[in-house]
């Protein structure tokens, strides 16, 4: 009972770093119809930045958040004004293959400059632990992931439902051509919502970075997780971002407990497929 107990914990904690991981996929998907197949690549860039931040000035991983937040946002928002824009409207595969291409690049890059060696951005609070009683200890590490992941939901929450850029952001979503009609310069709002969605990215990538090993390839693993916490959630919505990423966590935790550690992503997946048979639209998606 100690150790299930503990198992729950942990994937509940878990979750809200899969949710982060997931965040600036579904938005971006919610907002200008586009699947990006390098968000997990970005997010390793992200990785990498707070690394070579820590290192070129000596800082704490935790500070690096003020550097990597703001580079990463002017990299989304310059690459969807030149290049992504470019493919908006245009169906499926063009933006596909764009985001294909950026993440080969965005690996060869990092391989380029960082080598094929594991990095880390370990810090004291990667192993230690709260203790609740004497079965039952909480990772501190995940415990500030988790409250990490619930202020980015609140914050990305307030911004489009409060502010102007969040209702234009929120109109040009839901109806292109109405937005333009009113005044709304729909390719500039999707390269701010492109900037949003790699904070977002950039946030996930030094909470990865201070938990896990990463390596410049490792960024479509976690792309095929932030995929199955958006599909199991609903595209597009934050609150089903956060349900999906605690699902999927438990789900994978559980099934490595019953079943070893190589049905790990097994378990979680045949989750995702339960839930696409019952509620194909995801728990909280529309439709």
């Amino acid at each position: 009972m100690e150790n299930f107990c503990q198992l729950i914990l942990n994937g509940v904690l878990l979750g809200g770093l899969y949710a982060t991981i997931a965040m600036g996929l579904s938005t971006i998907l919610g907002i200008v119809k586009m699947i990006n197949l390098a968000h997990g690549d970005f997010m390793i860039l992200g990785s990498y930045l707070s690394f070579a931040f820590m290192h070129w000035i000596g800082v704490n991983p935790f500070w690096t958040f003020f550097l990597v937040i703001p580079v990463m946002f002017f990299i989304g928002f310059f690459l969807q004004s030149l290049i992504l824009n470019r493919v908006v409207g245009k169906g499926m595969e063009p933006s596909l293959i764009l985001t294909f291409g950026l993440s080969i690049i965005i690996q060869n890059s990092l391989l380029l400059f960082f080598t094929p060696d594991s990095r880390s951005l370990m810090t004291p609070l990667s192993v230690k632990t709260i203790p609740v009683t004497e079965f039952l200890n909480i990772p501190l590490l995940y415990l500030i992931n988790f409250f990490i992941a619930l202020g980015a939901i609140f914050i990305l929450h307030l911004i489009f439902q409060k502010t102007y850029l969040g209702r234009a952001i929120r109109a040009a979503s839901d109806d292109e051509g109405a937005a333009k009609l009113m005044g709304i310069n729909t390719k500039r709002i999707y390269a701010f919502a492109m900037g949003i969605a790699m904070m977002t990215a950039g946030v996930a990538g030094v909470l990865v970075g201070m938990a896990f090993l990463f390596y410049p390839h490792t960024g479509p693993q976690y792309l095929i997780i932030a995929f199955g916490v958006m599909v199991i959630g609903g595209l597009g919505s934050m609150k089903g971002t956060f349900i999906g990423g605690l699902i999927l966590a438990l789900s994978q935790l559980i099934g490595a407990q019953l079943g070893g550690i190589g049905n790990q992503l097994l378990s979680g997946y045949i989750v995702l497929l339960i839930v696409l048979a019952i509620r194909p639209q995801g728990v909280f998606g529309e439709g």
